[in-house]
């Protein structure tokens, strides 16, 4: 399915690729993300878009591509940032490397609002990421935009190719999906997109991936591992979903997973292992140190429940593959190890034993697929919780004591958000712990305890996000609550961090 007239999205290695796949799909057509490594066996598409990357086009190993081929397919391509700069010497241009970098805000001025630039604002801003910049322009160049300075931003070659040195993927590229769409209205009978086209095909490819072996799904009680844990049941295959306590989880969170699987008709295993997670962090306060560990414990913990296990299927989403760099193919820097990235899974993917069916999906999409299987609305708009748990929200060593301390603070917070109405307002909210004791004063007498940071955060695909400005009523009787009822805590702080340059998590 979608091998045809789809758009064909060439991975260059930058950390927004993914998302111009994502802006496609709200435009209403299907897209796919490819590896440069794969091109050009990318079936036969309407269009193609050539994203950035870190490379700089001067460098020994920068990345290319196949320009004949490229031609020969005779659809609209379109390069954004290094793939304009790659474009503009495959027409004879050049660009010109700079060891200074370009990031941020700037303003867009089409020469003319037409065409690429149809309805868009004569002075409109884009965000920019690059270093390098195309500098002599073939004859057959045409400038359709410039920036502030004059400089050329964007650039036509002949009636079918484009290119962009700004990322309209993102949203602080305020015009950017109607450029998007601009360039999709030159190409001609793309494949539209639906959730339940993704959901047929993603059921299909379980099946034929599957066949009669037995698949071990690990489920947390979030929404990609239920969503996952869902789609198996509904595909008929033989699966084993078991949920692990790693000792790790929020305030009453077993007995709330339960709980919602029961209410899906979802059979599921529990393992308690929280002695084994806790024993093995002890004393470890490194977070990549910490996230391996948690990653290689979770596949000990399934195959030693299920040693006859053939696979194991996960609730991997887009975010976690490109953060981790883990794609042998993949051109992206490394931010963190995601502890479903770890060098046991991806050994195990070499043995062609891992699922991942919503590897190439954001969360949005995953609720979305979740709601086609109708799963209920409390339970799919659950916030986004990390695998590693409450590890992640506990930087420097984990101890029993901190974790008790992390788990009634975040109850209190998240109740507060649901009392006023703000849980599904929040894209991402929690308490962590901070892990450096302050002096303050408790019942007339000095106290030397921790402090805790609050995070509400909003977003919409987990690779950017912005710090929520909550109701300072909300915050005030968080607070009250957390100082009154939470022995440990002394100090209250909200974090005001964006992502970037923050992680929405601590670690």
């Amino acid at each position: 399915m979608h091998d045809t007239n789809h758009v064909a999205v060439l991975d260059f290695g930058s950390q927004y690729t993914q998302l111009i796949v994502r802006r496609v799909r709200e435009l209403g057509y299907f897209a796919k993300l490819y590896a440069i490594e794969d091109f050009p066996d990318i079936g036969k598409p309407g269009a193609i878009i050539l994203s950035g990357g870190p490379k700089s086009t001067s460098e020994a190993d920068a990345p290319d591509l196949d320009f004949e081929a490229l031609k020969a397919f005779g659809v609209p391509v379109l390069g954004v940032c290094y793939g304009m700069q790659l474009l503009n010497i495959k027409f004879g241009g050049s660009v010109k490397a700079s060891n200074r970098r370009e990031y941020g805000p700037a303003t867009l001025s089409p020469a003319s609002c037409t065409g690429l630039y149809e309805g868009v604002s004569p002075a409109s801003q884009v965000w920019m990421s690059h270093s390098d910049t195309v500098e002599n322009l073939p004859e057959c160049s045409v400038v359709l935009a410039a920036n502030q300075h004059g400089t050329p931003v964007s650039l036509k070659w002949d009636d079918r190719f484009y290119g962009i040195q700004f990322h309209p993927e993102v949203t602080h590229s305020h015009e950017g999906n109607r450029i998007l769409h601009n360039f999709l209205l030159t190409a001609s009978g793309l494949e539209p997109f639906r959730i339940d086209d993704l959901k047929r095909e993603i059921i299909d490819g379980i099946r034929a991936a599957v066949g009669t072996k037995q698949v071990v799904c690990g489920v947390s009680g979030g929404v990609d591992s239920t969503v996952l844990a869902v789609l198996l049941h509904e595909a008929g295959v033989n699966v084993r979903a078991i949920y692990v306590d790693h000792g790790l989880m929020r305030k009453n969170e077993t007995e709330e997973v339960q709980n919602n699987f029961h209410r899906m008709g979802v059979k599921i295993e529990t393992i308690d292992a929280s002695e084994r997670f806790l024993g093995a962090l002890a004393g470890v306060a490194d977070p990549e140190a910490k996230r391996k560990i948690i990653g290689e414990l979770f596949i000990d913990t399934f195959w030693g429940a299920v040693g006859d296990a053939e696979m194991l299927a996960q609730g991997t989403l887009y975010p976690d593959v490109i953060e981790s760099a883990s794609n042998a193919k993949s051109k992206a820097s490394k931010i963190k190890t995601h502890h479903n990235r770890v060098d046991r899974i991806l050994e195990l993917q070499a043995q062609g034993k891992v699922l991942e069916p919503l590897a190439e999906l954001f969360k949005d999409e995953v609720r979305a697929l979740g709601a086609s299987l109708g799963i209920a609305h409390d339970i799919l708009w659950r916030h986004p919780f990390p695998g590693p748990g409450l590890a992640v929200r506990c930087p420097g060593d984990i101890t029993e004591e901190k974790l008790h301390i992390i788990r009634e603070c975040d109850a209190i917070f998240i109740g507060k958000l649901k009392e006023h109405g703000w849980y599904e307002k929040v894209w991402q909210a929690y308490a962590g712990l901070i892990p450096v004791k302050t002096v303050g004063v408790k019942g007339d007498e000095r106290s030397y305890e921790w402090s805790t940071n609050l995070r509400a955060v909003v977003s919409d695909d987990a690779m950017t996000a912005d710090w929520v400005e909550l109701p300072s009523q909300i915050l005030r009787e968080t607070s009250n609550r957390i100082l009154n009822e939470v022995k440990g805590i002394n100090r209250v702080l909200y974090d005001i961090s964006t992502k970037p340059p923050a992680s929405i998590e601590w670690e």
